[in-house]
């Protein structure tokens, strides 16, 4: 008889054979098809948010090299920002924050004082902007600049009621023709970049690459964090300068 056709336990070996190699084709078909999936639902996936501020210690920070500002301190799992001669702030210290396609939050409070509590200076491309929250009087808020002209001035100015030790969260989007930002769950700005300059004010320029600060205010401001958008997101958001 055939030696493929030994038995061993009652079975025969060659059918053995077939049956463990195609236990192994399935099992590398498995793999296969789910690294595959894994590929393929991968850009959709939403990043995870990185924290900058451990809310404990301005580790990662430093102290923004304004004229005269006031101290810059953390309580009660806040980072405080006393008020200065006119500006005091943080820059944030670390080499990895992105250019684009990236969105941050954070929340912040006006704590004592008129004017903003929290402008966030944040890069868009090669470019840097701000995003004004409770200016000009403590109420202004939009971008600074564009095309030279301040958020009291430009498209993105509005006023907004900002009650004292009240939080609010502060959200800002920046994708390739797009800044968008939001107070609590309201869209304040939803700018198409294609066609403006943007820019920031010259005391602005030691907040770069991200930085947050008040103006004769104390703020407060916590859980401040940063995140990459996905090929799904950017995609949405590309779909409203289309339809425009």
């Amino acid at each position: 008889m055939n030696n493929l056709f030994i038995q061993e336990n009652n079975m025969p070996i060659f059918p053995k054979l077939i049956l463990s190699k195609m236990t192994v084709f399935a099992l590398c078909l498995g793999l296969l098809l789910v690294a595959k999936t894994g590929f393929s639902q991968a850009p959709n996936e939403k990043a995870e948010w990185k924290s900058l501020f451990d809310g404990k210690t301005l580790k990662g920070w430093k102290q923004s090299d304004f004229f005269k500002p006031g101290k810059s301190s953390v309580k009660d799992g806040a980072i405080i920002l006393e008020k200065g001669t006119k500006m005091t702030g943080l820059t944030y210290d670390g080499k990895d924050f992105p250019k684009m396609n990236y969105e941050v939050s954070l929340e912040s409070k006006r704590v004592d004082g008129r004017d903003f509590f929290c402008t966030t200076t944040f890069p868009v491309g090669d470019s840097f902007c701000s995003f004004v929250v409770g200016g000009w009087g403590g109420s202004v808020t939009g971008l600074s600049s564009i095309d030279g002209i301040d958020a009291s001035e430009n498209q993105t100015g509005q006023g907004i009621e900002y009650k004292n030790d009240q939080w609010y969260k502060i959200r800002i989007r920046v994708t390739d023709k797009r800044v968008e930002t939001w107070i609590d769950k309201e869209q304040t700005v939803d700018l198409d970049t294609s066609d403006v300059k943007l820019g920031i004010r010259i005391e602005c320029n030691v907040s770069t690459p991200f930085g947050i600060a008040s103006y004769d205010t104390v703020g407060a401001v916590k859980d401040i964090k940063v995140r990459n958008l996905s090929a799904a997101e950017i995609k949405e958001v590309a779909k409203k300068s289309i339809k425009k």
